[in-house]
């Protein structure tokens, strides 16, 4: 088999390329033959300046937007980044000037700060002898029990009245005493106290008692029983606008119409007599307790009385309790207020029998031994001839 390389052509030796432009040489060039890269001049009319060609005298405008120099800038020239200074009136103050010596406000010194100001997160130790420190730091510094951590009200105890050492938590009465038990036992039991003291000198020191009650307030503001003991202290002491908000706040916490007597005669005391009147008519009066009832009729009296409505006012007491034959806790008080309005009316007879008859329920309520759980005395009527013992 033949080789293939043998098969190609092979070159000829006397060929040579075809005569063309390439065998010119640069030489042959005419003057007005150009090069194919050779870039022609520009071609303008006579006078018209070239883009690219400034000559060197030319002016301001001819000059390119970044040709110039800062002597050429205007005063009013300012660059893209260039910020203007404030511009304003004369004797103007600019919103950064400051007069020598004015600080910022967080440029204070530390020597700027009084002798006893200390700086926001500075905390003054304590000294290590306990005795140094202030009385309302030391727990039980006042001869009290330390305060426990759920206690309602973190108020200070500085105005609370002393608790004499006879008193006790377990004198309170059991129903209030169970009001309570939401507390921690140490204020529990304080509390009791306090309003132990409270009971004892309502009749006696009314001003004291507010104060004992205040104290119970202050540890359980939330407790009804505590409310209402304020309530009453300060209508005792004639606080009628603070025992009016103390009794509703009981009345909302309790959900009981018990203290409605001392809210329509508070009405009264702070000289609200129709507002007494719309209060006593919002709840039925079969709802209540015949106390209660009694005590209502004699707030709800004294209000027509401030309105000049005498005849009302005795209608007011004209109630199935008002009974001259048997003496109830509460018919001495009923019968006051009834002798009252008679003398009031003018009806002065009626009111003396109505005071005697007070007199006797009194004396016969002090005498008689009530066994627990009995309230009623009765009274026998029957003439007296004193020429008949001698």
């Amino acid at each position: 088999m033949s080789d293939p390389s043998s098969r190609r052509p092979k070159p000829r030796s006397d060929r040579r390329p075809a005569a063309g432009p390439g065998d010119r040489k640069p030489s042959d060039r005419k003057p007005g033959d150009r090069k194919p890269t050779d870039r022609k001049p520009f071609e303008g009319t006579s006078g018209e300046r070239k883009p690219y060609e400034r000559s060197g005298d030319r002016t301001q405008a001819d000059r390119k937007p970044y040709d110039r120099k800062p002597s050429d800038r205007k005063p009013s020239d300012r660059k893209p980044g260039e910020r203007k200074p404030y511009e304003g009136k004369a004797g103007e103050r600019k919103p950064f000037d400051r007069t020598s010596g004015e600080r910022k406000p967080f440029e204070r010194k530390p020597f700027d700060r009084k002798p006893g100001e200390r700086k926001p997160g500075e905390r003054k130790p304590w000294e290590k002898d306990g005795a140094k420190r202030p009385a309302s730091a030391r727990p039980g510094a006042d001869g009290r029990p330390p305060r426990a951590r759920d206690d309602e009200d973190s108020r200070p105890r500085h105005d609370d009245p002393p608790l004499p050492e006879d008193v006790a938590a377990n004198q309170l009465d059991k129903v209030a005493r169970a009001e309570l038990k939401s507390l921690s036992k140490d204020n529990a039991d304080w509390v009791a106290r306090h309003l132990v003291m409270a009971s004892r000198l309502i009749d006696s020191d009314p001003e004291l008692a507010h104060k004992h009650a205040l104290a119970a307030g202050r540890r359980a503001g939330r407790i009804a029983v505590v409310r209402e003991s304020v309530g009453i202290t300060a209508y005792a002491i004639g606080e009628f606008e603070l025992a009016l908000r103390e009794l509703r706040t009981y009345r909302r916490l309790s959900g009981r119409d018990d203290q409605l007597p001392l809210m329509v005669d508070s009405e009264r005391g702070v000289g609200r007599p129709e507002k007494a009147l719309e209060l006593g008519r919002s709840v039925p009066r079969a709802s209540l307790d015949p106390a209660v009832q009694v005590a209502l009729a004699i707030a709800m009296s004294g209000a027509r009385l401030d309105l000049g409505q005498a005849e009302a006012a005795l209608g007011e007491l004209q109630i199935p309790q008002l009974d001259p034959e048997r003496a109830y806790s509460y018919s001495p008080a009923l019968f006051d207020a009834y002798a009252t309005v008679l003398e009031d009316l003018g009806r002065t007879e009626e009111a003396e029998q109505w005071w005697q008859r007070s007199d006797r329920a009194t004396i016969a309520l002090e005498r008689a031994a009530i066994p627990e759980g009995e309230d009623t005395v009765e009274i026998i009527e029957e003439d007296w001839d004193p020429d008949a013992e001698h």
